[in-house]
C-alpha cells in the first residue's frame, strides 16, 4: 500500500507542480488583465497595440497550455484512478469551457493586426466586459476539474477517504 502511494505521488507530483505553474500564470494574466481594464477606463485612445498584444499573448498561451497540457493530464489521471464520475464531468466542463475558448479566439482575431486593432479599438471596453464574464465562468469551470480530477486523487485525499470509511 505504501508503495501504491509512492507510486502515485512520484507519477502525479509532476502533474501538481504543472498545475502550480498553470495557475501562476492565471494569475500573471489577470494582473496583465486589470492592467489593461484600467488603461482603458484611464483612456482608451492611449491604449497601445503593445498594450493589447501583451494581454492577448498570456492569454492565448494559458488558454493553449490548458487545452494540450492541463486537462489532457488530468483526464488521464482520471483513468489512470479509473474514475468513471470524474471522467464524465470533464466531458460535461470541456463542452462549457469550449465557449470561452471561442470567445478568447475571437478577441485575438479582433486585434490580430495594427489596422484591427485601430479598426475595434473602441469596442475595446464591451469586449473587456465579455472577457470578465467569460473568464470568471472558465477560471470556476478550471477549478472544478482541478478539485474532481487532480486533487481528489492526490496521497491526503486517498488518505482522508480511507480515515473516514475506518
Amino acid at each position: 500500500m505504501l508503495e501504491d502511494c509512492t507510486n502515485a505521488q512520484e507519477r502525479w507530483g509532476g502533474v501538481h507542480q504543472l498545475i502550480d505553474r498553470w495557475l501562476e500564470a492565471r494569475r500573471a494574466l489577470l494582473v496583465h488583465f486589470v492592467d489593461l481594464k484600467a488603461s482603458c477606463d484611464a483612456e482608451l485612445e492611449a491604449v497601445s497595440k503593445a498594450h493589447i498584444d501583451a494581454f492577448s499573448e498570456l492569454l492565448m498561451d494559458y488558454i493553449s497550455a490548458g487545452h494540450f497540457e492541463i486537462y489532457p493530464q488530468l483526464r488521464e489521471e482520471a483513468r489512470a484512478f479509473d474514475d468513471e464520475p470524474a471522467l464524465a464531468l470533464a466531458d460535461r466542463l470541456m463542452e462549457r469551457l469550449e465557449m470561452s475558448t471561442e470567445l478568447v479566439l475571437a478577441f485575438d482575431e479582433d486585434y490580430a493586426s495594427p489596422a484591427r486593432c485601430e479598426q475595434h479599438l473602441a469596442r475595446l471596453p464591451a469586449w473587456i466586459d465579455r472577457l470578465t464574464k467569460g473568464l470568471g465562468e472558465r477560471f470556476e469551470l478550471e477549478d472544478r476539474l482541478i478539485a474532481r480530477l487532480h486533487a481528489a486523487h492526490s496521497p491526503d485525499a486517498t488518505r482522508a477517504e480511507a480515515d473516514s470509511r475506518a
